[in-house]
């Protein structure tokens, strides 16, 4: 048998014509060919031919390097080695594949392959195989070695994507395995430095950077900013979309006015506004053909925005997400419009929920979006938002890892053998709280054990191309609802499809007939996952679920697998309001104005966002996918969350306790009962921590001693007790156990003094001082016993070290005329602690306070005489206090 012919390198001189790589590409083969196993990296700037050249120009290097003796990277039937080449977006694989087979002048699928998610185009003769950055990942997960593989070439890794970020990590573990793994990182900004220290060799010198100028003509900017907001609390404004699209159709027909016969590249956030601003054009905008680009564009509809005009074709305006932005070239592009807005992944901890939101975009984004105006001659970009919006942006996009939902990268690095990355080259380490709730929903349905690592059931989720949650909720809801029900609804929450008024059954309706614009693509996503479902899928549907699933309609079905997917987001409608619902997770969230699910019962929440503005106060959360659920499928498939005990409460002075039955934070039943023991102690100690001792309250005795302990151990220290709150709060079983025993069996704090609990605390022998330490009251000279006012317990504690520290005084409040001849100031706590005398006039307001009643008699006495005398004129008010008779009594009775 002879052996098959070995296959052509590809024409690079054919290929680069015209690109301005091709300047670069001797330096790159340099580079290359200095070692076996080499790591690169790329940056030029998007459109120079990078993601066209570099390719073939490796794959070209691997033929050669075949022809040594033989390396793993041969298949054993002969195949030739590969080049696999990452791109962040399914539009973008397909394109590259399609122009470098084009130029190589061969068929899609030989030479020149791609494979995307239930989609692939390659075969035995593929060299360069394009593909998406998590088909990668699972081909990593299934085979490590990459076999066949001669070379990965990474592109866009500027964008920062979090699968893209995981396979540098990753293949620099696989280079330290296979030393003639050639691995080329691309980026289109200056991050190259960041990845050449990524891709160090074992010398830990820097991977080499093959750097290519830009190649941009020149640039007119202009600026286009609207009177109505871009967004508000539902997302951009409908107001800014109509402003955006006529921006652009007046931009497209001034060019065309002036001679210039361009194409117009409109960037706005996502496909809702996609199509929202085409349509506007269509309607609006005539000899010109309006074209939509979009991850959800059927695949014909997104070759034809990429492909460029045909003969005989007119004008075109691209109205694209940032799919444009780098990672593929729309040829034809002279004027560019740019809405300034981006999608981004957030993730909201507090809620547990995460998902897209609309942001105002990177400066480098709207520099990158700007330069395809300037590819292939001058151009003009038209910003429509201001210069100050501008210079606010973020200078780069956030990076992905640092803001996503992180259970799916969880999960690949658990069955990679690195749990939460570590000893892995990451461009960033993933945030320790996110990367924590990861591994937490992956333990609750078993897909890693204690240490991390990924169980037999992760390692298959980790290979069906969904979120792991939605994997578990496919394989465990086959066997419920059917294969082909759990499919049809994976597909839908897969897809990120925005059902109108959330209502996931009407969408599924709108599929199954063909009438929405995505049933074909999800039709196609039906078949992978019933495929996927196993030999589970087969049984009976709800076999298993008895009356839960056996009766429910085909959108309840479809609840019941939303709801395995995620659990926390099973919902009940708050009693009394047909919108607003409460999540198993403990948020509330509302559902849009008028959708078809206000008043269901029980819903299965697929997707809902953080509110902002209004809802934020009102509900936390807004209802963006869900069907409706049975109460009984939604225990079922919650059933983890079910909860049944006794909770007891402190309320209105005693314990109350109902047995509750719950759904998270759901309550489906409460009954009164009398609370036990120990339920008892545990309500009133979290009414204790939460209120402190003012949950039971201090009588004014119970007050009045806790004053005086205060000031005695602020002056004496020990054995004298600390009664400040905590002190007090953390030896509760020493001096208040009885009474604690007693609340938590129902009696109520109208029958508890805490001051006898207090005399507890004091030390014998010297409690038998404390009336002549602090006396409740103190004897003045007329014979009065008046009441001394210790300062606040808070005031009176000892200090950091242990040591007494001044504080307030004590108080007494007396009338003037009762302190004459009262030269000494009496003094507490075995004389150290002086009284403040508040002399008070006969009305009982204040006249004069003093420490010291000597230098009071001296001085200040003679001048509130003369204020005094005449108004009071019944009272006594001697020239000489020394010798007046102390009395409480007015001159007339003396």
């Amino acid at each position: 048998m002879t052996s098959p012919a070995a296959p052509k390198p590809f024409d690079l001189a054919h290929i680069g014509a015209g690109l301005p790589f091709a300047g670069s590409l001797g330096e790159l083969e340099a580079v290359l060919t200095r070692d076996t196993g080499v790591a690169a990296v790329v940056q030029a700037p998007p459109g120079t031919g990078k993601t066209t050249l570099v390719p073939p120009v490796v794959a070209n290097l691997a033929l050669r390097a075949a022809d040594r003796p033989r390396t793993r990277v041969a298949h054993d039937d002969g195949e030739p080695p590969r080049v696999v080449v990452t791109q962040p977006r399914r539009v973008a694989v397909r394109a590259a594949a399609h122009r470098l087979a084009a130029l190589d002048r061969s068929r899609v699928g030989d030479r020149s392959g791609y494979t995307v998610r239930g989609e692939r185009k390659a075969g035995g003769s593929t060299l360069v195989e394009f593909v998406t950055p998590g088909v990668l990942l699972r081909r990593l997960l299934a085979d490590p070695g990459l076999d066949g593989v001669a070379a990965v070439v990474l592109d866009e890794v500027h964008e920062r994507g979090l699968e893209t970020d995981l396979l540098v990590g990753m293949l620099a573990d696989v280079r330290q395995l296979r030393g003639d793994l050639t691995l080329v990182a691309m980026s289109a900004t200056v991050d190259a430095a960041r990845f050449a220290a990524l891709l160090a060799d074992d010398a830990g010198r820097p991977a080499p950077v093959v750097d290519c100028p830009s190649a941009l003509h020149p640039l007119e900017v202009g600026w286009a900013p609207s009177t109505a907001p871009r967004l508000d609390e539902r997302g951009v404004t409908r107001a800014f979309l109509d402003h955006v699209a006529d921006t652009a159709g007046a931009e497209h027909a001034a060019a065309r006015a002036a001679g210039r016969d361009v194409d117009a590249l409109v960037f706005v956030p996502g496909a809702r506004e996609v199509r929202h601003v085409a349509d506007r054009l269509r309607s609006r905008v005539r000899g010109t053909d309006v074209l939509e680009l979009h991850g959800q564009a059927p695949p014909a509809e997104q070759d034809r925005a990429v492909s460029g005009r045909g003969p005989g074709d007119g004008p075109r305006i691209v109205v694209s997400t940032a799919l444009a932005e780098s990672s593929l070239t729309v040829p034809g592009v002279r004027l560019v419009v740019d809405s300034g807005l981006a999608r981004e992944p957030r993730r909201d901890a507090s809620r547990g929920m995460s998902g897209l939101v609309t942001v105002s975009c990177s400066r480098a984004s709207a520099e990158q979006r700007a330069g395809r105006a300037a590819r292939q001659g001058p151009g003009r970009v038209v910003r429509c938002y201001d210069q100050r919006a501008f210079a606010a942006a973020p200078a780069h996009s956030t990076p992905e890892i640092a803001s996503a939902d992180l259970t799916e990268a969880a999960l690949v690095l658990a069955c990679w053998g690195t749990p939460g990355g570590q000893g892995l080259a990451l461009p960033d380490a993933p945030p320790g709280v996110a990367l924590a709730d990861a591994v937490a929903v992956l333990s609750a349905i078993g897909a890693v054990d204690d240490s991390g690592h990924a169980t037999p059931f992760g390692r298959t989720l980790a290979l069906i191309p969904a979120d792991p949650r939605l994997g578990r909720a496919l394989l465990d809801g086959a066997p419920l609802v059917g294969a082909r029900m759990a499919a049809e609804a994976i597909a839908m929450v897969a897809r990120d499809l925005r059902p109108p008024g959330s209502d996931l059954g009407r969408l599924l309706a709108a599929l199954r007939s063909g009438r929405d614009p995505q049933a074909r693509a999800w039709a196609h996503e039906v078949r992978r996952f019933e495929r996927l479902a196993g030999p589970g899928g087969d049984a009976a549907p709800g076999g298993d679920a008895g009356p839960a699933v056996a009766a429910a309609t085909d959108a309840e079905k479809a609840g019941v697998v939303v709801a395995l997917a995620f659990p926390g987001f099973v919902a009940r409608r708050v009693q009394g309001d047909r919108e607003q619902y409460l999540l198993a997770s403990g948020t509330r969230a509302g559902l849009p104005a008028g959708s078809p699910l206000a008043g269901h019962e029980w819903l299965a929440v697929a997707d809902a966002a953080r509110a902002a503005g209004r809802d934020a106060a009102g509900t936390g959360a807004v209802v963006r996918a869900a069907a409706p659920i049975t109460q009984e499928a939604a225990e079922l498939a919650a059933a983890h969350l079910l909860t049944h005990r006794v909770e007891a409460r402190f309320e209105n002075g005693r314990v109350v306790a109902r047995r509750e039955r719950r759904l998270g934070a759901i309550q489906l039943a409460s009954t009164p009962v009398r609370p036990g023991r120990e339920e008892g102690h545990a309500a009133v100690a979290r009414a204790l921590a939460s209120q402190g001792l003012g949950a039971i309250g201090w009588s004014g005795g119970a007050d009045a001693l806790r004053r005086r302990l205060a000031l005695v151990r602020r002056e004496l220290g020990d054995p004298w007790p600390d009664v400040s709150e905590p002190a007090l709060l953390a030896r509760l079983d020493e001096w208040l156990a009885p009474e604690l025993d007693a609340l938590a069996g129902g009696a109520s704090v109208r029958g508890i003094d805490l001051a006898e609990p207090l005399r507890r605390l004091l030390p014998w022998p010297e409690a038998t001082r404390l009336d002549e330490l602090v006396p409740e009251r103190l004897e003045v000279p007329s014979g009065s016993r008046v009441r001394i006012e210790y300062p606040e317990a808070a005031d009176a504690g000892m200090g950091d070290d242990g040591a007494a520290r001044s504080g307030p005084l004590p108080v007494v409040a007396v009338k003037l005329q009762e302190c004459f001849g009262w030269a000494e100031t009496p003094r507490l706590v075995d004389g150290r602690v002086p009284v403040l005398f508040h002399l008070l006039s006969p009305a009982g307001r204040p006249l004069a306070v003093t420490g010291d009643l000597a230098s009071f008699w001296s001085g200040p006495y003679a001048q509130v005489r003369a204020e005094m005398r005449g108004r009071y004129p019944k009272h006594p008010w001697p020239e000489d206090p020394w010798t007046a008779v102390a009395t409480a009594r007015t001159t007339r009775r003396m």
